[in-house]
């Protein structure tokens, strides 16, 4: 029989579990929803209950569904999202504070004047997105109690007992030396943090303990941030390879090779994984709001369902003139600019619902560009090819206009959630020597727009990217953490 190894994805709207075989094939899935609370602005948090009844709950039910026996359970995790916990009983005591929170802002303003020291220590911009801020910001406004961490390990404390971290969703900390791969005491000091319980960082491949969680006892082993383990899933292992995963929101990430490549345009640097004895690292940009975007549009009563936007974007053309910057929740690489604001450019009494939905589309894929654009600046070529994954890459209108901007094909990936099959492969390698078969090469999306059209486009798109941060800037009085690239 085909071992097989239940994997956990445990995202930012929802938890998605899928019992693997060795052979690629997904034996039985289950999804559960996470309600994400947005209270107010810059203010993205979720109840630390309901994650984790998601992950119980989505895991029982695909191993229900499978009825085969198990290797064991690997877990990817959404990486920045933070709470604290009493690690005498896991108990929460604060929400858990998800990477899209803005909250932090004001403590990255005060740490301004440490910001290249830490960017060079940890590989990462001083941003409320990464881990580290968010830490001192529950510190500071909420309790001193207990532990404060990333809630990758609260949910391994739940399964085994242990308290661990992988390397990879270590390095979107701020806290770990991006080179050496171990924890900064220097950056744990700089944030006011020298005196936290620090997490063992383990290999993305470790073998974690033991857990009853889902019924019969199982090994834990696989455990890896969510982009990292998308990246190798998408077969991305080669140096200049670059995957965008589009789930909340976007992701680009390009294998950088077994050396860390300092980015000069503004991408952050982590560890794509450390697993068999071998690291390699990447660079990585990111929209905030991507699916997200999406499903703002079905809160606000344009869209019914986000499953209508190919229904109603590919119904027309063009965005009759109206621009989106997807900054709804802060802009990331290569600006980082925690307060810039989302808006629609262009807007006359011409644009429709079905312009409007296309306009978001292309303010997805214009920023997607963006980075690809840096990612190329920093290893001197051009991305050939885009991998891509997640939900959204179920609307063609996405693809195509993606494969237009960037003027290269896009490849969709075969699989809709390549997150899960990484931590399965990741998984199962450590238990059983065996890897996944990973999925084959999916439909490729040839660009149909000349470049010109791209270029053009693009032109129009980055001036509303200019007027939003010049909104921030000026009337808002609001400056960015770090130095714009």
């Amino acid at each position: 029989m085909t071992p097989a190894i239940l994997a956990i994805d445990q995202g930012t709207s929802g938890t998605k579990a899928a019992v693997v075989g060795a052979d690629g094939r997904l034996l039985a899935e289950a999804y559960r929803p996470v309600a994400v609370s947005c209270p107010g602005p810059g203010i993205v948090e979720v109840d630390p209950h309901d994650l984790l009844s998601s992950v119980l709950d989505s895991g029982r039910e695909a191993l229900a569904a499978a009825a085969t026996p198990v290797v064991g359970v690997s877990l990817a995790n959404q990486g920045e999202t933070v709470l604290a916990w009493d690690r005498s009983t896991g108990t929460p005591l604060s929400t858990c504070v998800v990477w899209q929170d803005r909250r932090a802002t004001d403590t990255c303003a005060r740490l301004a004047h440490v910001a290249e020291r830490l960017a060079e220590i940890s590989g990462l911009p001083l941003d409320p997105y990464f881990t580290a801020p968010k830490m001192r910001w529950l510190r500071d406004n909420v309790t001193a109690e207990g532990v404060v961490t990333s809630t990758d390990t609260w949910l391994l404390h739940h399964l085994t007992g242990a308290f661990v971290t992988d390397a990879a969703t270590a390095s979107r900390s701020m806290l770990l030396d991006v080179e050496r791969v171990e924890w900064s005491d220097e950056a744990w000091d700089l944030f006011g943090l020298d005196g936290e319980q620090r997490p063992e960082v383990v290999p993305c491949d470790a073998v974690v303990g033991r857990t009853d969680a889902f019924g019969p006892s199982l090994p834990v082993a696989g455990v890896v941030v969510d982009q990292q383990a998308a990246l190798w899933a998408q077969r991305a292992t080669e140096v200049g390879a670059a995957k965008c995963t589009y789930g909340t929101g976007a992701f680009l990430v390009v294998n950088v090779g077994d050396r860390p490549v300092r980015s000069r345009s503004g991408l952050a640097l982590s560890l794509a994984w450390e697993a068999d004895g071998q690291r390699r690292w990447c660079l990585d940009g990111q929209v905030h709001t991507a699916g997200r975007a999406v499903a703002w549009l079905r809160d606000i009563g344009v869209l019914d369902d986000v499953a209508q936007i190919d229904a109603l974007a590919a119904q027309v053309d063009d965005t009759a003139g109206v621009y989106f910057v997807p900054t709804l929740a802060g802009l990331a690489a290569p600006y980082w600019e925690p307060g810039v604001q989302g808006a629609f450019f262009g807007l006359t009494l011409a644009a429709t619902r079905s312009h409007l939905v296309r306009a978001v589309c292309l303010g997805i894929a214009a920023q997607v560009a963006d980075l690809a654009g840096a990612a190329a600046a920093d290893l001197g070529t051009p991305v050939t090819t885009l991998k891509i994954d997640g939900g959204l890459t179920r609307s063609r209108v996405l693809a195509q206009l993606q494969a237009d901007l960037l003027g290269a094909p896009v490849e969709v990936c075969t699989v809709t959630e390549a997150t899960v099959l990484g931590a399965a492969d990741f998984g199962m390698r450590a238990l059983t020597g065996l890897p996944v078969a990973l999925p084959a090469n999916g439909r490729v999306v040839e660009p149909v727009q000349d470049r010109a059209w791209a270029a053009e486009t693009l032109a129009r798109w980055r001036t509303g990217l200019d007027l939003a941060r010049r909104w921030n800037e000026r009337l808002l009085g609001e400056t960015p953490c770090t130095t714009s690239q």
